[in-house]
């Protein structure tokens, strides 16, 4: 008998490195920053200076030892695009320019958010 094992699921999501978020639960409630690492397989992006973990590491060779922090993952689901005319957060849409080209704006303003 054979398990089928279920291949990882890359989703399309509307956050992309560099956009400002702001973080919608969890103990970092509040906190705004900008996007510097997704991951579409697991539905999870790290936002500077947001979810701060404290990580203990050995020295080796090359590095000193000691207590390092770092961003940890945060769920999409749990980080909302800031719109750019208030501040505040939006949902995204996609429209098409008249030349053709496909651009993300913010729902709550309309502004454009793809240059």
């Amino acid at each position: 008998m054979t398990t089928k094992t279920k291949a990882p699921v890359r989703v399309k999501l509307k956050i992309k490195k560099g956009d400002k978020v702001i973080v919608t639960t969890g103990r970092d409630r509040g906190k705004v920053g900008e996007v510097f690492e997704v991951n579409p397989v697991e539905q999870r992006v790290k936002v500077r200076g947001v979810n701060i973990v404290k990580r203990h590491t050995k020295s080796t060779p090359g590095t000193a030892g000691g207590i390092i922090e770092k961003e940890a993952p945060i769920h999409v689901s749990n980080i909302a695009h800031v719109d750019p005319k208030s501040n505040l957060p939006t949902r995204i849409g996609f429209k098409f320019l008249a030349d053709g080209r496909k651009v993300r704006f913010a729902k709550r303003s309309g502004e454009q958010i793809d240059v």
